[in-house]
């Protein structure tokens, strides 16, 4: 290139260059540009791109707030479900209890997980309940892959998870949880449009959007509480609360 050309080449620089110079990152406006044909559409993909690296920035930035108003993990999680958590005395949510919250309300949205706050709750203040959780945690952890999905013990288990969760759903009833549940709904507007049909979704469909890696053993474990849930639900008329 002599230096005329490449006078001209700088003092008309590609649409490229100068989105480049405006701090746009290389691979940003190669993924713009490709197999576009005009100039507009390159450009309406970039600011497309562009809009929705924004909306994700402001999401960490509504959480990063959320953390200092909380001063605690729970900010991690939406308004409503942190208000369902509040009063928990310090280290009554474990880890475990946050993550699972953490992800069931990306699964299913802060209402679903506002529902299960529920039975964390009940857990903190009743020890006895704390510990048939643990205990039944700790065997479901054995059905791994060297399990076979028709062994005997699957169904035994089954039975014991059913019964725990029964037991935990009265806990619930009696605390007037659900109570103040809606009465906090009803002061969260963000939530109006809701349905609660969408939130409590069933076991069967929460299973297959939860993101475990099921063994077969598992699997089946997992099939054989909803029947038995469901089961029990047509004796006695009542509404089991999911795990």
């Amino acid at each position: 290139m002599n230096r005329a050309s490449w006078s001209l080449s700088r003092a008309h620089p590609s649409p490229q260059r100068r989105v480049a110079d405006a701090g746009i990152s290389l691979d940003d406006i190669h993924a713009a540009f490709k197999g576009t044909t005009g100039i507009e559409q390159s450009l309406a993909r970039l600011e497309e791109s562009l809009a929705s690296k924004a909306a994700a920035i402001e999401a960490q930035r509504a959480a990063v707030n959320r953390l200092r108003e909380v001063g605690s993990p729970l900010g991690l999680l939406s308004p409503l479900v942190t208000g369902r958590l509040r009063d928990l005395p310090p280290g009554a949510l474990r880890s475990a209890d946050l993550d699972t919250l953490l992800v069931t309300e990306r699964t299913f949205g802060p209402l679903g997980a506002a529902i299960q706050a529920d039975r964390f709750i009940v857990l903190a203040n009743h020890p006895e309940l704390r510990a048939e959780e643990d205990r039944l945690a700790e065997a479901e952890a054995t059905l791994d892959d060297t399990m076979s999905p028709d062994d005997p013990r699957i169904e035994d288990l089954a039975a014991q998870r059913c019964d725990h969760e029964t037991a935990l759903a009265a806990a619930i009833e009696r605390s007037g949880l659900e109570e103040a549940l809606n009465v906090l709904l009803d002061r969260e507007d963000e939530h109006a449009g809701e349905e609660e049909d969408g939130a409590r979704m069933n076991v069967t469909e929460a299973i297959g959007k939860m993101p475990y890696d099921f063994s077969p053993a598992r699997v089946r474990y997992e099939q054989r509480v909803i029947e038995l849930f469901h089961s029990a639900d047509q004796d006695d008329d009542r509404d089991p609360r999911t795990c």
